[in-house]
């Protein structure tokens, strides 16, 4: 399993959470948080906004679902313009259901 942990703009979200959900995918962890890429942060006219708000989603997939679930994010978080967002993924080693006890396969 993978974990993908996608930073997209707030705006673009729901188009991002409604196209997990059209494809299959729609459990998933939404928050929002505030940060900064390569470019430091923006200048807009004479303020300089450091930090600037994001939105996190993180989700696990199995591993054959990893490039459609990339893809979906891509292509619905995707502005072309500088602070679209990152995606990271990482191996889940184990996953468990709280409420039953049982390990996720």
């Amino acid at each position: 399993m993978k974990m993908i942990r996608a930073i997209v703009r707030p705006n673009k979200t729901e188009d991002v959470v409604e196209a997990l959900e059209a494809g299959g995918f729609p459990a998933l962890t939404k928050m929002d948080v505030y940060g900064r890429g390569k470019q430091r942060g923006i200048m807009v006219d004479e303020v300089y906004y450091d930090e600037l708000p994001k939105t996190l989603l993180m989700l696990v997939v199995h591993d054959e679902d990893l490039d459609k679930v990339a893809d979906l994010i891509v292509n619905n978080a995707s502005t072309g313009k500088m602070g679209d967002g990152k995606i990271f993924v990482t191996d889940v080693g184990r996953a468990y259901t709280i409420r039953s006890r049982k390990e996720e396969l």
